[in-house]
């Protein structure tokens, strides 16, 4: 049944995926990033790059190794991109939110670029309107930072702290690293102080055009392409829902994760189905990328999770990437251990090395032959 849907869907992508547009929406963008988004539209119908969130940082049993990463040792082979997070930059913090200094991350994006992989940022930013984490949920916290709002200039200041912070991201030659930004992630949540339990979607739209507009426009960042990401979803109306808008987006994307185990496998499998349908829609009608932006089962217990589940999930969809989630390992405040991608002699590991030795899903080496930013 799922062979037959992947048929068909990659026939009805491949058609819809015909639109000439071959542009990102910053009319001023670097060549590179220019590049980037050309060469990801052309790659989507045959390859999805295979990405890890802190993968050069740390991973199970190990941190800040010079040259490690658990993929590496698992597969031969690192992520083809590499996931980071921004958050505690606004608070002027040495480490971000996992507690990687930011001079590392500044020296990890840029190693990564220089082989040629592809980048994506997130940002965990503190509650502006109470000081709390990113999971304060205060009602009325988007509200002050818009505009005319009480936090507004405490904001622009954060943003300010962002565009240093991307401004500072160049190649050996000076080059602006191009960098797939995703704020205000999974905005159909209820977790985050941005997501639409807090706020009316006119208030989400109104956060995130600001945004694009101060960082493009004041701050002069023509190195990003800006990825709309949401949780899970009821239908495209609700995917839509808070969309801010053609002009000011380059990819589209969801989040979704394995819970409950194996015995919602089937579940993930057709919600996964379901909403990568309406996202690779959206995508092909708005002229857009697509993605799987985080995904995964914590801690793998299941030995063919990445042939059995993950790969007939996306399999057929013209995704540009697909992100697991971090490598944290052993959580003592929770008691558990907290990974998603397999570590050396790891359940699930002799069933990683057979996803990504797949001819469609590419790491790093692989990403380099496709040139992406040249």
């Amino acid at each position: 049944m799922y062979k037959l849907r992947w048929s068909l869907m990659t026939l009805l992508f491949a058609i819809m995926h015909q639109a000439t547009g071959q542009e990102c929406t910053d009319g001023a963008a670097t060549p590179e990033t220019r590049h980037l988004f050309r060469r990801l539209r052309e790659l989507r119908q045959q390859y999805t790059i295979f990405g890890h969130q802190d993968a050069l940082a740390y991973g199970v049993g190990w941190k800040a190794i010079t040259g490690a990463n658990d993929v590496k040792a698992v597969a031969g082979d690192s992520p083809g991109l590499y996931g980071w997070d921004i958050g505690h930059l606004e608070t002027e913090d040495s480490l971000n939110i996992d507690k990687v200094p930011f001079s590392h991350i500044k020296q990890y994006i840029r190693e990564g670029f220089e082989r040629g992989a592809l980048i994506t940022v997130s940002w965990h930013m503190q509650n502006p309107l109470t000081s709390g984490s990113a999971w304060d949920t205060t009602h009325g916290t988007v509200k002050s930072v818009l505009p005319g709002g009480s936090r507004h200039q405490v904001f622009k200041t954060w943003l300010d702290k962002v565009a240093v912070f991307m401004h500072d991201l160049r190649d050996q030659r000076g080059r602006h690293i191009p960098v797939l930004f995703r704020p205000f992630h999974e905005l159909t949540g209820n977790w985050f102080w941005w997501c639409r339990n807090t706020c009316s979607p006119e208030e989400f739209i109104a956060l995130w055009r600001f945004t694009v507009s101060y960082l493009r426009g004041e701050k002069q960042l023509h190195h990003l392409l800006f990825v709309y990401n949401t949780a899970e979803f009821a239908n495209e109306a609700d995917f839509m829902a808070r969309y801010p808008g053609d002009d000011m987006v380059d990819m589209v994307s969801f989040d979704m994760y394995q819970h409950g185990g194996m015995a919602n496998r089937k579940y993930f499998m057709d919600e996964m189905h379901r909403q990568l349908e309406i996202v690779c829609q959206v995508a092909g009608k708005r002229q857009k990328l697509a993605a799987l932006a985080e995904t995964g089962m914590e801690a793998v217990p299941d030995k063919s999770w990445w042939t059995g589940t993950l790969e007939p999930s996306i399999a057929g969809f013209p995704l540009s990437y697909v992100l697991v989630w971090r490598n944290h390992g052993y959580m003592p405040s929770l008691k558990k251990m907290h990974y998603y991608a397999p570590y050396p002699g790891q359940v699930s590991a002799d069933d990683f090395r057979k996803f990504t030795s797949q001819p469609r899903i590419l790491l790093e080496k692989a990403v380099r032959q496709k040139r992406l930013y040249q």
